[in-house]
């Protein structure tokens, strides 16, 4: 019995292993090919454009003149300057922020005996579904130095002090607050995984809790604050909505505002936008690369062999301090600007004279909502953002789960260059891929651009490493003794797929196309250069709504705005359990 199987070895493996092995180069041939397309070829002609004097509008693509002209006027150009070291205040600053704020929650939440710890964790993310310019829009609101909700509070109060948001310092601060959970996300992670032995030998030896924090506990888990720090940056240095509704009213530039305004002129400077985001790609990949050779060069190991469980401090009384923080800042964070958002949107005029005129229910109204359902506008943004959303999430999570089983669970050649390819965008801000994308199609006659298809092959090549990497735990996850049984069992390598690694493979997939979906909605960077009338998604209404000076307008869509972002978590949230729930049967 055991030479028959043994024979029947060969036989059973020969029909699922042959066609790997004949498909295997054009399988990676395609896959490099759509890489390619939605990647490379945007990057070259954003390249061709800060290289060449032609108006892709007007000459389109026939007239090419090299030259290095518009990088000398960019480099030589004080506005770019004047832009570039705002945002490296702002985003520098912002970062600063951020990790104070994401260690302090992740110690709290992970070692020490706060109460509500889970829910702290689970709030403390809010902040990233936010879309920037909705949170822009709330602050603006909060801080306006002339009407803003604060100052009217603080008036009323009898405090003599004034906020304006409308500053550097204002956008550090709403830069710090709302991207404090990257760095939370990376910190509590590592001190999950430290060894408490370490800790407690210091403290043994006479330190204090507190200086074992700064001595022990936060060098071992540098990496990680390091890691977070870093993408903490270079998400805030791609973001356009924050200093567009913050810094534009005091005219202060950052490069992603300084970019539009390029395209906003008269004639548009196409040619000198894309040197510009170049500068911008340029600064964020040395971040990226900076990253990964920090983490790679230093050995940080603090998880053993020895199982342990992380350690809680007891604060004792202290405990109920580090519990008003946290809730301090979810108020701050969440309750404030929401506060803001719909005060704004309900009340018919902003203008309030004191603070008890703020519980004046006559002057309260839905006209901001009639006015915004009242523009045809509204009904096609929401309808085209849906279908985005959807396009986005079918071919992008298509796409992810192609490129995550070929490098994660295949041996051809080729995979590295894939993988690599794939991860790209992660040094790419959202607005260089719309301008990448503007420059790859607007002078193409019957090409993408002004469909709805370029903003969603834009926003797939602008969030293809994330759902990569949502896929690769699932993908890492499931043991290959399953598709090996199967190839014995007579499957080929599209029916192992079909029956073993889609089912087992689901939550994570469901997830990552989710994500997609919700990604593609809060999305403005990659939108502004991409659409046209008939195309319009939310987030470009809104931020004309905003630049329309229509503040009512402007909260009531926001608020519409994230109602429907708050609906789709609510449903990732119901998929992804319910794909949890079918895997677990099918495992």
């Amino acid at each position: 019995m055991t030479a028959t199987g043994t024979a029947a070895l060969p036989e059973a493996i020969g029909p699922a292993a042959a066609p790997r092995r004949w498909g295997a180069p054009l399988w990676v041939g395609f896959l490099l090919a759509v890489l390619a397309f939605l990647v490379i070829y945007p990057l070259l002609m954003l390249v061709f454009g800060a290289l060449s004097d032609s108006n892709p509008v007007v000459d389109g693509f026939g007239r090419f003149n090299p030259s290095l002209e518009h990088f000398i006027k960019v480099l030589g150009n004080e506005n770019v300057h004047y832009a570039f070291f705002n945002a490296l205040v702002a985003c520098g600053g912002g970062t600063v922020f951020a990790v104070a704020i994401g260690l302090a929650f992740s110690w709290i939440v992970v070692r020490t005996n706060t109460p509500g710890r889970r829910f702290i964790a689970g709030a403390s993310m809010v902040p990233l579904f936010v879309p920037p310019l909705v949170a822009g829009v709330a602050w603006s609101i909060l801080g306006s130095p002339k009407t803003g909700l604060l100052n009217t509070a603080f008036k009323w109060i009898g405090i003599d002090f004034r906020v304006d948001f409308y500053s550097l310092s204002g956008l550090i601060i709403v830069f710090g607050i709302y991207y404090a959970p990257y760095v939370y996300m990376f910190t509590a992670s590592a001190l999950q995984n430290m060894d408490p032995s370490l800790e407690e030998a210091s403290e043994v030896s006479g330190a204090s809790a507190f200086t074992t924090i700064f001595t022990v506990t936060f060098p071992l888990i540098a990496p990680a604050i390091l890691a977070g720090s870093l993408l903490s940056f270079v998400v805030m240095l791609g973001i356009y909505g924050v200093p567009a509704a913050l810094g534009a009213p005091a005219n202060i530039s950052v490069l992603t505002t300084y970019i539009f305004k390029l395209t906003a002129w008269a004639p548009p400077l196409y040619n000198t936008a894309a040197a510009v985001a170049i500068l911008l790609m340029m600064v964020t990949a040395i971040l990226v690369w900076a990253q990964q050779r920090v983490l790679s060069g230093k050995s940080y190991a603090t998880v053993a062999g020895k199982a342990f469980r992380p350690r809680a401090l007891d604060l004792g009384p202290w405990r109920w301090f580090t519990f008003g923080l946290a809730m301090a800042y979810l108020f701050v964070v969440v309750v404030l600007p929401t506060l803001a958002l719909v005060i704004a949107a309900f009340r018919k005029f902003l203008f309030i004279k004191d603070f008890d005129a703020l519980f004046d229910m006559k002057a309260y109204g839905l006209s901001h909502f009639n006015a915004v359902f009242d523009n045809p506008l509204t009904m096609i943004s929401i309808w085209n953002t849906m279908k985005v959303g959807v396009i986005t999430a079918v071919l992008g999570g298509a796409l992810a789960f192609a490129i995550g089983y070929t490098v994660y669970r295949t041996q051809v050649a080729g995979r590295r260059g894939i993988d690599l390819l794939s991860t790209i965008p992660v040094a790419i801000p959202g607005l260089v891929v719309g301008v990448a994308y503007l420059w790859a199609w607007i002078g193409l006659p019957g090409g993408l651009y002004g469909t709805i298809w370029i903003l969603a092959l834009a926003f797939v090549a602008r969030f293809i490493p994330d759902t990569v990497k949502a896929l690769s735990t699932s993908f890492l996850q499931i043991h290959r003794e399953l598709e090996e049984a199967a190839w014995i069992c007579g499957r080929g390598l599209l029916g192992t797929i079909g029956t073993i690694m889609l089912p087992l493979a689901r939550p994570g997939l469901v997830a990552s196309m989710t994500l997609l979906f919700v990604l593609s909605v809060r999305e403005l960077g990659s939108s502004l250069f991409l659409y046209t009338s008939d195309t319009t998604v939310m987030a470009v209404l809104l931020l004309d709504y905003y630049e329309g000076g229509n503040v009512g307008k402007t909260a009531a869509f926001s608020l519409v705005q994230t109602a429907i972002l708050a609906v789709l978590l609510g449903l990732t949230h119901w998929l992804s359990r319910g794909a949890a729930q079918s895997s677990a049967r099918v495992g």
